[in-house]
């Protein structure tokens, strides 16, 4: 085999300010996916375009790279951003590996 599996590594956070950190971001997250939940028709209506919701604020363009960049220009802070791409056609999807 070429191209080996990498060893998985786990290990426990216990670091107070590392655990902080981590469910601030968390919570950052939740409050922008809430937005997505209560805004669904309107992220939703940008068919073939790639998303990111930072500070619950919709940003809508053409690559991954571009809506990040201007994410992250206007909410530098926000570290738990969520994005997606929406797809062309509306319908069932399958994933499967």
């Amino acid at each position: 085999m070429s191209n080996p599996t990498p060893p998985i590594e786990m290990y426990e956070i216990t670091d107070p300010e590392e655990i902080a950190k981590a469910q601030a971001m968390q919570a950052r997250f939740s409050r922008n996916w809430d937005w997505l939940e209560a805004h669904a028709s309107e992220v939703y209506s940008h068919r073939g375009k790639f998303i990111c919701i930072a500070s619950q604020e919709l940003f809508v363009g053409d690559t991954i790279s571009e809506v990040l960049a201007w994410a992250k220009a206007i909410h530098p802070e926000d570290d738990g951003r969520l994005t997606r791409y929406i797809p062309k056609e509306k319908g069932p999807r399958i994933y499967a590996h």
